[in-house]
Parts: structure tokens; sequence; C-alpha cells
């Protein structure tokens, strides 16, 4: 009779048991840059379901990784060797770690039983990552790799998501194991206790002026459905932050827009004059939308996890549950539409609308910013997705661009790095091959993961990718401009844009008119591949709109 004790717990290479955990938490992607380090892993992954994307830098690996994760709500899975490659994922770890996304990122090793080659390549990483992740380990033993794996993937999916680092050593992925995989199980978050959701109910229903907030935790959690809901069911006017757009449709009337600067907008008459804000979602990490005083308007703080003071931030009331379960709850108890005055918040809207809509048609060459995103807009559809990178032009979006669905403007205003924008995009193209997809990047964030074209292109990806031209660090140009300084120390030459598509076997144009524009963008989503759009930009509106019409500003009385 056969010992089926002994097959079942048979002799397992532990890189090999690695990928079956790996496996047993659904990873469809490890992206990586490997090296001899990971090899045992690497090997080990060649004939698994995963599917190994090779990146052309560790940044592009690990933001492609974490963008997986902001889109699917399952950990991002990268990989990079020892030293400089552990290094080179220390930018994404913190955009990860301050955006939310869950992350996993592998990282290889010199062996721990015998020294090799001395110190040679080895610094202290799982140290190094401990501030900028949620858990950070070395793995000492191929039997602790199923738990290690399991509690890896459960502490960056759940509230508040975020990066984990896992070391393997190559003498440990090499060792043989007598353990088995740990099978993942759903997790469920409570609902919000009937009594202060009681107490949240009479705050709203008390407040004459109460504005809805929505962050970037309910574009995470698909909470779009129960706030949807809850806006049609209260009619109380909502806005977002950056990170936030999208969760309900901005075309809605009740739609005031997104806070892209933390005070002195039109927006902020509206936040101004309000005297109770419903906080759906909102991370302290994400630039404030406004800015809380002692005795001014009250909060509500709703959210998966209790409130982290801040010295702007301090919610009287903490609703702590399952946003969506306990966003339904709450509309439930108020029962149907709030009696209160909202003529202040219509007039703040038009206003605000009209201001937005100013220079949508503008014909000037170098396109303006309000044209760029007026042009953007009319060539996506509702769930088309842009993916920004970082730079003035961010705030403009932010502003500007109505999104129509969760997820569908991905930006970063938590770390704010630049250099992530076509990763992300890069992400979003693969996981929506039928939808079109938009990398928007400023000439000086798109030449820090450039390279990445090639990884583009090598994957087939239907990608527009629009570099905006004004060879310069824009934004903090315009920072140095405000403060007075002399315009000094940023100005650079940028590569031939057209030739440095082609190069890679992308497809480059170069708009010489503005209305040119909109149509090389349709004949570049038509013909499908890689596209890269050379835009020179001119960024003259920016003091003009961003710092000397918004100080004129007076907000209606």
């Amino acid at each position: 009779m056969p010992d089926t004790h002994s097959a079942a717990h048979a002799p397992v290479k532990a890189s090999d048991l690695f990928v079956a955990a790996l496996e047993a938490e659904g990873v469809e992607y490890v992206f990586a840059v490997p090296g001899e380090e990971n090899l045992d892993l690497l090997e080990s992954l060649r004939p698994s379901s995963i599917e190994l994307v090779l990146t052309r830098h560790e940044q592009g690996a690990a933001f492609m990784a974490a963008t997986y994760g902001r889109l699917t709500g399952k950990a991002g899975v990268c990989m990079a060797t020892l030293g400089p490659g552990a290094t080179n994922l220390a930018t994404p770890a913190a955009y990860a770690h301050l955006g939310g996304m869950p992350l996993i990122m592998i990282t290889g090793q010199k062996p721990i039983k015998k020294s090799k080659q001395g110190q040679f390549q080895i610094i202290d990483v799982v140290s190094l990552f401990d501030p900028i992740c949620k858990m950070s380990k070395q793995i000492v033993h191929g039997n602790t790799i199923p738990a290690l794996i399991r509690e890896a993937f459960r502490t960056a999916q759940e509230e508040r998501p975020g990066a984990v680092l896992l070391e393997l050593p190559e003498d440990i992925a090499a060792e043989d194991t007598d353990t088995t995989v740990l099978q993942p199980h759903p997790r469920h978050y409570a609902v919000a206790g009937d009594a202060v959701l009681n107490e949240a109910a009479e705050m709203i229903r008390n407040a004459k002026m109460p504005l809805l907030l929505l962050g970037a935790g309910a574009n995470r959690r698909k909470a779009r459905s129960a706030l949807c809901d809850f806006a049609d069911l209260t009619r109380i006017p909502f806005f977002n932050t950056q990170m936030g757009k999208g969760v309900i449709d901005e075309r809605s009337d009740l739609f005031l827009g997104t806070a892209a600067l933390s005070d002195g907008d039109y927006l902020h008459c509206a936040i101004e004059r309000a005297d109770l804000i419903i906080n759906v979602g909102h991370d302290v990490v994400e630039k404030p939308p406004f800015f809380m005083e002692h005795g001014g308007t009250k909060v509500i703080h709703v959210n998966y996890k209790a409130a982290q003071v801040d010295q702007v931030y301090f919610p009287q009331v903490e609703v702590v549950g399952d946003l969506a379960q306990t966003i339904t709850r709450l509309g439930e108890i108020l029962g149907g539409p709030l009696d209160f005055d909202r003529g202040y918040f219509e007039r703040i809207k038009k206003e605000t609308d009209v201001h937005i809509a100013e220079g949508a048609d503008d014909p000037r060459f170098p396109i303006i910013p309000q044209r760029l995103v007026a042009d953007t807009r009319k060539v996506m559809d509702d769930c088309d997705i842009i993916a920004l990178d970082n730079g003035i032009y961010k705030i403009w979006y932010a502003r500007n661009y109505k999104a129509y669905q969760p997820n569908t403007v991905l930006l970063d205003n938590a770390l704010a790095t630049m250099g992530a924008g076509l990763p992300s995009a890069m992400m979003a193209a693969q996981l929506n091959p039928v939808r079109r997809v938009m990398a928007i990047c400023g000439d000086g964030g798109f030449m820090m993961n450039s390279q990445e074209l090639e990884t583009a292109v090598r994957l087939g990806l239907n990608l527009v990718v629009t570099v905006l031209n004004d060879s310069s660090y824009g934004m903090i140009r315009w920072k140095q401009a405000h403060a007075g300084f002399a315009d000094w120390g940023l100005e650079f030459n940028n590569p031939d844009f057209v030739q440095y598509a082609n190069s890679y076997g992308a497809t480059g144009h170069r708009i010489a008119r503005t209305e040119d524009l909109v149509p090389t963008f349709e004949k570049a989503f038509t013909a499908g591949g890689v596209h890269l759009i050379d835009v020179p930009v001119d960024y003259s509106e920016n003091q003009r709109v961003l710092i000397d019409e918004l100080a004129a500003k007076v907000c209606l009385i």
C-alpha cells in the first residue's frame, strides 16, 4: 500500500513552492528585471501559468505591478535582483505605499548560509524598505514560504493597501522543502454600527449646506453604485480629490468640481460655505482638498479605517467599516432627499463650468493646456483611460477633464513621482486591450522611463503616448517664476521624439498646428499599436489662470 502521507509531502524545491504559492494567490504576471540571484525563481516561473513581463528598468516593472494592483484590487508582483536592482524599487515602493496600491516586490540576495563573495553588492534591503512598506521580510527557510506569501498578499491587499517586500536568498530558493501552499480566502469588512450611523445621519439632517467629498479609497473598492445611489437619494452636491475622480459621473448636475488645489479655487467658495463635509474614502496622504479649522466646517469621516489625524484634518465623527455597505446603510437611515437650500452651490457650479470651458477651443500654437485637455476629452469615450505623469499639466487635467467612470483618470497625487505615467498606462492597456488608453507625460517625466517604449512594443500594446514638449522642468520653472527667482537652471534639450519612437518600433508623430491634434489622436488610435505624439505646449496660461485669476476671484455672496 503506498505511503500517501509521504507522497503528499514529497520534497519540493523552494522556488517551485514559491511559484505555486503565487499561483494559488491568482497571480497573472510577474514584472521583472531578473539577476543571477533570481535564476532559480526564474526557472520555476518558466513552466508555470504566470506570464513573465520583462521590462527595461526595475522602476518600469514595479510601476506596472502597482498599477495592476490599483486597477484590480489584487496585489501586483514584481521581481528584481539584490543591491542596485532592489534599490531601484524604492521609488515605486513609496508610490504604492502612499498611493494605496497593493504591491508585492520580490528581491534576490546572496546565500545567507555560507558567503560566496564577501559583502559584494550586499546591503540591508529589508531594513531599507521597512519604512516604505507595510511588511518587509527575508525568507530564511523554504518551509516558511507558504505562510509568508499568504501573509504578504493579505497585508498588501487589506485596507489601507500598500507595498510588501520579500527577499529570497539564492541558497534558500534552491533548497528542498516539505510543506504545501496555503489557499487564500476572501476578506470581508464589517459594516459600521447603527449608533455611529445614526449620529452621522443626525448631523447630516441638521446641516444647512452639506457637501459630499469622494477620495481615493472610493475608487479602490468599487463603491460607485452605492455612492451614486446615495447622491441621487439625498441630492447632496459632491466634489472629489484628484485620486477620487470618476467615482460618480462628473457630468452629474450635483458635481461641483475636483479639488486640484488645496484652497483658493472656485470650488473652495462652496467648500468654505458648507457647514458639513461627508468625507468618503479620503486619506491624508492625498494633497489636502481643503483645510479644517477649529470652529469651522464639521467633517464626517467615512472609510475602512479610522482617520489619521493631522493639523488640517480632525473629523468630528468617524464612520468606520465597509465603504459601500456603510454608505448604503447611511442612505437607508436618511430615507430620502434632504431639505436644504442648494441655490449657492448651483451658482458656484455654473461659475465653475464657465471658467473650465474657457480656452477649450483656443487656436494658439504651441497649444495651451485648456485646449489640450478639451481635445483629449473629445477623443476618449466614457470607459477610456488616461494615465498622467507628474507636472503642471496634471493640475489642468484634474480641474478641466471630467471623468465619467472610476479609474479612468490614473494620476498620482500622493508621492507625485515623475516617471510613472508611461508604465502605468502600459499596464492599463494590457488589462484593457479594447479600450483607448493614453499616457500623458511631460518631456522631463517621459525621459525618466522612456526606454519602456520597447517593452510596450514587444507586448503588442495599443497605446498612445502624448509627450508635452516645453524643453524644461515646467512645473518647477513656473514655481521659480512665482517665487520671484531668476529663470535659470531648469531647461534642457530633447531628442527628436518622432525618430526616438520609430527607433523602438513605435510610430512617432509631431504636432505642427493646434487643429491637427484631434485628427492625429484619432489616426493613432484607429491604427493600433504604440504611437508617440510630440505636442509643443505653451504654459504661459499657468500664471494668468492659476495665479492671477484665482487671486482676483471673489466668491459669490
